[in-house]
C-alpha cells in the first residue's frame, strides 16, 4: 500500500524565561538644604513684621478740617477722638467717619488719610439756621430742634403754622455768608401781604422779604456793595421790587 503524502507541521514551542532583567537603578540623589534661601525668606518675614509694627505705631501728625462753618476745628477733632493724635493705623477712615456722623451737628463726613500720618476731614454740617424764641429752641438745617444757642438769626415772634414750613425752606436756602449777617427776624404781615418778614442786619440795614421772594436775600451783599449805597444805612425792600430807602441820620 502506498502511504499518503502529507505535510508535517512542526509545533513551535516558546519558552518564557523566568529570569527578570535587572533595571538600571540610579543612585539616590542627596537633597541639599539651601540655607541661604531659608535665611532670605525668614529675613523677608521679619522685615515685613517690623514694617507692620512701625506702621501700627505711627501717630497722626497733621489734621486738616475742611468745610466747617459753625463747628470749630478743635471741636471736630475732639468728636473724631483725635485730640491726642493717636495711632494712624488704629484709627481707620471708617471709624473716624462713624464717630463724626453720630453727632447731631454733622450730616456727613469724608475722611482721607496718608501713611505719613496726615488726616483730611471734610464735613457737611447740619448747622443751626435760626433761634425760634416762641419755643426757645434752635432750629437746625434738617429741622431738628435743640436747646443750645448759637450766633444765628433770632426769630422774635410767632410764625403761623401755615407760613412756618415755607419760611423754614427759605431759611435753609440762604447762603451761610448772608445767614451770618442776619441778626433778627420778625414776622411782619400787613394788609397787602400776610407773608412779609422784616430782617434786621448786623450792619444796621433792614430788609423786607416775602416768602415767594425769600431767595433774593442771597443778593444782599451784591446790592449793598453798589457805589451809591456804600456807607449808607436804610431799608432794602425786596418784598415788592428792589428799592433801597435811605434812613436819615
Amino acid at each position: 500500500m502506498k502511504k499518503k503524502k502529507g505535510k508535517v507541521v512542526k509545533k513551535q514551542v516558546s519558552y518564557r524565561s523566568n529570569v527578570v532583567p535587572k533595571k538600571n537603578i540610579e543612585p539616590k540623589k542627596k537633597v541639599k538644604i539651601r540655607y541661604g534661601r531659608i535665611f532670605l525668606v525668614l529675613l523677608i518675614f521679619i522685615l515685613f513684621f517690623l514694617f507692620l509694627s512701625f506702621c501700627y505705631q505711627v501717630p497722626i501728625k497733621n489734621i486738616i478740617i475742611q468745610n466747617n462753618f459753625f463747628l470749630k476745628d478743635q471741636e471736630i477733632i475732639d468728636l473724631a477722638h483725635l485730640d491726642n493724635y493717636p495711632s494712624n493705623f488704629q484709627n481707620s477712615t471708617s471709624k473716624i467717619k462713624r464717630r463724626l456722623e453720630q453727632n447731631t451737628y454733622i450730616k456727613t463726613a469724608g475722611v482721607k488719610k496718608t501713611w505719613s500720618g496726615k488726616v483730611v476731614i471734610t464735613v457737611e454740617e447740619n448747622y443751626p439756621l435760626f433761634y425760634y424764641q416762641p419755643n426757645n429752641k434752635t432750629i437746625l438745617l434738617d429741622g431738628k430742634e435743640v436747646t443750645a444757642k448759637f450766633e444765628v438769626p433770632f426769630v422774635i415772634n410767632y410764625i403761623p403754622n401755615t407760613k412756618y414750613e415755607q419760611f423754614f425752606k427759605g431759611m435753609s436756602e440762604i447762603s451761610k455768608d448772608v445767614l451770618g449777617r442776619i441778626s433778627e427776624i420778625k414776622y411782619d404781615p400787613n394788609e397787602v401781604d400776610d407773608s412779609r418778614f422784616l430782617l434786621s442786619m448786623s450792619d444796621g440795614n433792614y430788609v423786607y422779604l416775602t416768602l415767594t421772594r425769600f431767595s433774593l436775600i442771597n443778593r444782599y451783599v451784591e446790592i449793598i456793595s453798589k457805589e451809591e449805597l456804600i456807607g449808607k444805612k436804610g431799608i432794602l425792600k425786596l418784598d415788592a421790587g428792589n428799592s433801597f430807602e435811605i434812613l436819615e441820620g
